[in-house]
């Protein structure tokens, strides 16, 4: 009798452990700079996630769970990165991570969560590697990569002015190049000429150095991936030396954004790039983000706020579809997943974690974000080249 009593109350602890631990909440790690060169991209980044959760949890959770988001800030570098999401993983336990801004940080923490045994999404990183070549079992991408955004552009810039001659201009790391890389890639391939490249040291204080070999090329499109406070010093740079007459500046999505547009002026006026976001979408379901965006933070979105934002109803969807938070079973939801956006539908092909979207050319006039052209996602994605696994 006195052993059917322990049972008893030993099944009573370890039942009342299990409704206790479905009703804890989700944790979400986010690894992102909040201060530094990428603090404002860091800020979108916040505020499209904390906005999501915000919804999710006054609809009740994911699955009846409340879910939290714990910050940390990388600085926009890779080893602090590693160590931060490390952080996450072993001290505050979170079920997912998301964040990462700098494509050399995403790389890095992707091997964390594989040897967390946890699972990684990127909402910001652009190159083709995360994806492609270094592709992660454990880690997937909600945003369109460096040759998704080089097709669109391509597709623009050739129409606009067939065999151009271009020059490159990116910073010194990850995506930098490989971003470079991506669009002088396809943009030659279209019958583009280049001329020349240099790549600059991340926070650069000074372009002018560079502005000779610009100038000696002559070319007629300037092609840049800088981003965050360093475009704002290139473009004003260009501006007042005069290089920006004549002169069509295309680049990376991440390259002139709704956080450093104002402070980049007028000079940023006809700058073009290829992104898969712009506030001008007409939909309903983006008129409202925007609306709630701007209510909740008096700002307008950019590409990530609305694909931080994304990433999590693209986790919940995951954790719905699997019926848990486990790593295989979460994998194996992701993988194929269909879910909206303010974007529209995207879907994350199974074979290296990429999601599909439209694509478009985006022109900076009079300080908005107008589309002047649309490639559809299927078209912009290219192939899969993921041989991992």
């Amino acid at each position: 009798m006195k052993t059917l009593k322990i049972c008893a109350a030993l099944a009573a602890v370890f039942a009342a452990g299990q409704v206790q631990a479905q009703g804890a909440p989700i944790k979400i790690g986010v690894v992102t700079p909040l201060t530094g060169t990428y603090a404002g991209i860091g800020q979108q980044v916040k505020w499209g996630i904390d906005m999501a959760i915000k919804e999710i949890n006054d609809k009740g959770g994911i699955m009846g769970r409340k879910v939290e988001a714990i910050y940390e800030d990388e600085e926009a570098n890779p080893n602090v990165a590693v160590q931060k999401a490390e952080k996450l993983f072993q001290v505050s336990k979170v079920d997912f991570l998301t964040g990462t801004v700098n494509s050399g940080s995403t790389l890095a923490v992707g091997q964390v969560a594989e040897r967390n045994q946890r699972l990684a999404a990127t909402t910001v990183s652009f190159s083709d590697a995360i994806t492609g070549d270094k592709c992660s079992p454990n880690v997937f991408r909600v945003n369109a990569k460096a040759g998704m955004q080089s097709a669109a552009l391509v597709e623009w810039m050739v129409k606009e002015k067939p065999s151009p001659s271009v020059f490159y201009l990116g910073p010194d790391y990850e995506m930098g190049r490989s971003t470079v890389a991506a669009f002088k890639s396809a943009a030659e391939k279209r019958g583009a000429k280049s001329v020349g490249e240099v790549f600059a040291p991340l926070d650069n204080k000074d372009y002018s150095p560079f502005f000779g070999q610009i100038r000696a090329a002559r070319p007629q499109v300037l092609y840049t991936s800088v981003a965050g406070n360093d475009t704002v010093r290139f473009m004003s740079q260009l501006a007042e030396f005069g290089l920006a007459k004549n002169l069509q500046i295309v680049g990376a999505a991440g390259t002139v954004t709704a956080q450093n547009m104002k402070a980049i002026g007028k000079a940023a006026d006809g700058y073009v790039t290829g992104a898969a976001y712009s506030a001008e979408l007409d939909n309903p379901a983006n008129k409202k983000f925007v609306a709630d965006f701007k209510a909740a933070w008096k700002a307008d979105p950019d590409l990530y706020g609305v694909d931080s934002y994304g990433v999590m109803y693209f986790y919940k969807a995951a954790v719905e579809k699997a019926g848990s938070t486990d790593t295989d079973k979460l994998r194996t939801a992701m993988r194929g997943l269909e879910w909206q956006t303010p974007q529209g539908k995207k879907t994350m092909r199974a074979g290296d974690h990429q999601a599909i979207q439209d694509m478009y050319a985006v022109k900076v006039t009079g300080g908005k974000f107008q589309i002047i052209a649309k490639v559809p996602g299927e078209a912009a994605v290219g192939p899969d080249t993921c041989t991992r696994f």
